[in-house]
């Protein structure tokens, strides 16, 4: 069995036997350990919750509050050192702790082209969902903005990902492996809902 298997089939073990707790701290652990695939954690909590072992908003609620520790957690760290030596660290232990400093430099440009909503939006995408908590910390955004940000983009992901395992059941598994266009599903109908909310504005000004 490959490492990948043996992981799912942990994530399932872990899932099945510590239910809210489990999902909350797989996904938090999702951001400091990027291996930990959130493409495989959330349909399977969706497929339990549509067979009535979970209660589905509470299931969403505690993936949410798992994303928000992890990036919160990974925010104080790099707060706390600095880009400098988080860098050095990249460069030193990068294969040890899963972060290189390219990992670094994608989430950073992502943070200079998007500003603070890189937050919001940042956990939709592969690649830069498990790093973005890091520039965070070395910018001006505060704990709190940054953390009800993350709430947000996080709760909509999981929602999604967690509503597809509810619809496929049994077949949750097809997910992770069609994660690429879940993400831009999920993308283009946030930017839809928030151009519609910014033409709702404009129209009753």
């Amino acid at each position: 069995m490959s490492i990948l298997g043996e992981i799912d089939d942990l994530i399932t073990t872990i899932v099945e036997r510590t239910g809210y707790v489990g999902i909350a701290l797989l996904i938090a652990l999702e951001h400091v350990f990027p291996p930990i695939p959130s493409e495989a954690i959330l349909p399977l909590a969706g497929f339990l919750s549509g067979q009535g072992r979970f209660w589905l908003p509470l299931t969403i609620l505690s993936a949410t509050v798992g994303s928000v520790v992890g990036a919160i957690l990974l925010y104080g760290i790099a707060a706390r050192l600095g880009e400098d030596r988080v860098r050095h660290l990249a460069r030193r232990h990068g294969k040890w702790l899963r972060v290189t400093e390219d990992d670094l430099d994608r989430a950073d440009g992502w943070f200079d082209r998007h500003g603070s909503t890189a937050a919001l939006i940042g956990p939709l995408i592969p690649l830069v969902r498990s790093f973005v908590s890091i520039p965070a910390g070395f910018r001006d955004i505060t704990a709190l903005r940054f953390a009800i940000f993350t709430a947000f983009g996080s709760a909509v992901w999981n929602s999604a990902l967690i509503g597809l395992g509810w619809v496929l059941g049994d077949r949750w598994h097809v997910v992770e492996r069609y994660a690429s266009y879940v993400t831009y599903a999920v993308v283009i109908i946030l930017v839809a809902g928030v151009i519609r909310f910014a033409l709702h504005r404009l129209h009753r000004a």
